[in-house]
C-alpha cells in the first residue's frame, strides 16, 4: 500500500452525483479494494499506476480547508463520493472526524456512505448534526463472496449492528444496497435483516464499466457462476426495478439505476 500525504487546494467540492450540492472527499483512493468500484476512474486524473486498491493519498490539510463559508450553510454534503471516510487509515489520520467537527457549524444536510463500523466512533459529533444520514452499503451477505468483492471492508455482521446502533441513538439511517449484483445480491434479505433499524433504502445496479468488467468476469468464473452480458441486460434491470418497487412500496426508497429517473418512495 502506497501512503502519500499530500496537500488539496479544495476540500467541498460541487457535485455530480444524482442528488445533492457538493461532495468531500478526505482520501484518493481506497483500501478496501472493491473489485466493482466505479471511482477508479480516478486513477486517469491522479497519475497512479497502481491498482485500484494500492494507493491511498491523504489530503492532510483538509480539515483546514472548511471555513464558515455562508454558501455551504443549510446544503446538502455527502461524504465519501469516490472514496470511504472511514476506510482503515481514518483510524490513523482522523481527517474524517476533524472534517466532521469543522462542519457542525455550517449545519449541512450531511450524507455519509460507508462500509465501515468506524463511524460509531463519532457519534458524539454526528448527534450535533441537525439532518444527518448514514448509509451502510451492501453488496453480498455472504461473507466469503464479500471478501472477494470488497476484501478489506468490514463484515456484514458488523455493518448491520452499526445500523442498530446508531438508530438507538437518534441518528438517521440508510441501507445502500449497492451494486446490486446479478445472481449474488439478495436485496430482499438484507432488507429483511435490517428493516427495523433502517430508514431508507437506496438501490444501485451494477454497471460494467470497462475498467471493472474484467475483473467481474474474473470474480464470476472463479466462483463458478455463469454470467453473460444478457444477465445485465436493459431488460434485467427493468425487471429488478419492477420488482424492487413492487417489494418496497411500504418503505421509503430510492432507486439510483443508471437507466432510469430517480424517484423517490415515501411511505
Amino acid at each position: 500500500m502506497r501512503i502519500k500525504e499530500i496537500q488539496a487546494k479544495s476540500i467541498i467540492i460541487k457535485s455530480n452525483l444524482p442528488e445533492g450540492d457538493f461532495v468531500i472527499n478526505p482520501y484518493v483512493g481506497c483500501q478496501h479494494s472493491c473489485i466493482y468500484c466505479y471511482a477508479r476512474f480516478m486513477k486517469r486524473f491522479t497519475g497512479h499506476e497502481e491498482p485500484w486498491g494500492e494507493f491511498i493519498d491523504v489530503k492532510i490539510n483538509a480539515p483546514n480547508l472548511i471555513k464558515n463559508i455562508s454558501k455551504f450553510r443549510n446544503k446538502s454534503i455527502t461524504i465519501g463520493s469516490v472514496t470511504d471516510a472511514y476506510q482503515p487509515i481514518e483510524l490513523k489520520y482522523k481527517l474524517t472526524k476533524r472534517i466532521l467537527e469543522k462542519l457542525v457549524n455550517l449545519q449541512p444536510k450531511l450524507d455519509i456512505i460507508t462500509k465501515s463500523d468506524l463511524v460509531l466512533r463519532d457519534i458524539g459529533i454526528l448527534k450535533k448534526f441537525d439532518n444527518c444520514i448514514i448509509a451502510f452499503s451492501f453488496s453480498s451477505l455472504d461473507d466469503g463472496l464479500r471478501k472477494q468483492l470488497e476484501p478489506l471492508a468490514c463484515s456484514t455482521e458488523r455493518k448491520i449492528n452499526a445500523l442498530r446502533i446508531l438508530k438507538s441513538v437518534g441518528i438517521k439511517t440508510a441501507v445502500f444496497i449497492s451494486p446490486i449484483i446479478p445472481k449474488i445480491t439478495d436485496w430482499k434479505k438484507i432488507i429483511e435483516l435490517t428493516k427495523d433499524f433502517t430508514d431508507e433504502y437506496w438501490f444501485e445496479n451494477l454497471n460494467l464499466y470497462p475498467s471493472i468488467k474484467e475483473s467481474m468476469f474474473r470474480f464470476y468464473k472463479k466462483n463458478g457462476i455463469e454470467f453473460s452480458e444478457r444477465d445485465h441486460s436493459l431488460a434485467y434491470w427493468v425487471s429488478v426495478e419492477k420488482e424492487i418497487r413492487e417489494y418496497c412500496k411500504n418503505l421509503d426508497f430510492t432507486i439510483y439505476f443508471h437507466h432510469t429517473n430517480i424517484k423517490r418512495n415515501k411511505a
